[in-house]
């Protein structure tokens, strides 16, 4: 036989492939195999499912012994195969459908009995199982009964077995009173009880009619979270950007710590000569402001600068024949009576 090492690699993988697939559904499957899995499958009948589902477990005197393989409707009545391992089932056992947790988690519980052996392929009848009472259908049935019960008759009737056995020993007088005072309490609280189922089905009936607005609420309340959730997380990614900035601001100053000292210490020295010469600059900026304004009127009145500028001409002189520059440095007056610039 050739080794491994020669044959075909790409089907020696298809092959490797393949046992791994089948020895993972082996594995998976392992309770439904006839071997491997063991135990026997029994078919019970019921009147109802009463909330049982596949994977509940069978129990006998509170041990488990197997699990439900199947719930399944079976015309006017439900069908609920089994399967135990190691227990003897007999001819006459008894099987019930009872609740696990309060969440309403059920299992099946087996009552063995019986001389001779069930056999797997005769269903258990519906004689010998019990589904157990609701109790949201107990209290349906309460809502739908309490009106017909005349409460002032059934306290007359106590009271009477009360006064009939008012002799009998004090254990049973006692009982008899403890029932006289219960139809009392009845009696005077019907309408109260009354009120309180007919609010009962008013509010059972108001969430059905919201029913859609409920679904509507629950849904919007999951998209706030959602939200809540992204804004979370973008908050997260925020603190944690300003923590690295805080880090590398802090590298960068300890790194340039020698050239920041130099720069601050004369940075300190220049706000201080401007805080020392603060009037001297408020002045300076004021005295500015009337300059400024003049100099715009020499350049504001056209393509040329227009002013005046004292001392080019010769100063005042005079002559016995005439007068040279009479007015000195004012400025010759416009025609409409204002002084204007005498050169451009």
């Amino acid at each position: 036989m050739k080794p491994l090492s020669e044959r075909n690699q790409a089907s020696v993988g298809a092959v490797t492939l393949v046992l791994l697939v089948l020895a993972g559904l082996t594995a998976f499957h392992a309770d439904d195999l006839p071997i491997i899995g063991g135990g026997t499958t029994y078919t019970a009948k019921f009147t109802e499912s009463a909330g049982l589902k596949p994977g509940n477990e069978v129990r006998v005197a509170g041990v488990k012994v197997g699990a439900v393989t199947e719930v399944e409707l079976d015309g006017n009545q439900v069908s609920v195969d089994f399967r135990v391992r190691d227990t003897r089932i007999g001819d006459r056992t008894k099987v019930s459908i009872q609740i696990k947790t309060l969440l309403g988690d059920k299992y099946l519980a087996l009552e063995t009995g019986g001389e001779r052996i069930q056999q797997p392929n005769e269903p258990i009848p519906k004689s010998r199982t019990l589904a157990p009472f609701d109790i949201v259908d107990a209290f349906s049935q309460v809502s739908t009964t309490v009106d017909q019960i005349d409460t002032d008759q059934l306290a007359e009737s106590f009271q009477v077995m009360s006064e009939t056995f008012a002799n009998t020993p004090g254990r049973m007088r006692e009982a008899l009173n403890g029932l006289s005072a219960l139809s009392k309490t009845l009696s005077s609280r019907d309408r109260e009880l009354a009120t309180l189922l007919r609010n009962a089905s008013s509010v059972s009936k108001t969430v059905a009619d919201r029913d859609t607005q409920l679904q509507k609420l629950i849904s919007d309340g999951s998209l706030l979270l959602d939200e809540l959730q992204r804004r979370e997380r973008a908050v997260d990614n925020l603190l944690r950007g300003t923590r690295n900035l805080a880090a590398q601001l802090s590298g960068l100053v300890r790194d340039n710590q020698q050239q920041l000292r130099p720069a601050l210490r004369h940075l300190e020295t220049v706000t201080t000569i401007l805080a020392r010469n603060q009037r001297n600059l408020s002045n300076g900026i004021r005295d500015l402001a009337p300059f400024a304004r003049l100099f715009n009127n020499v350049v504001g009145n056209g393509r040329w600068f227009e002013g005046f500028i004292c001392g080019l001409v010769p100063p005042p002189t005079s002559t016995q024949i005439f007068d040279i520059n009479p007015e000195g440095c004012i400025p010759p007056r416009a025609p409409n009576g204002s002084r204007q610039g005498g050169g451009r």
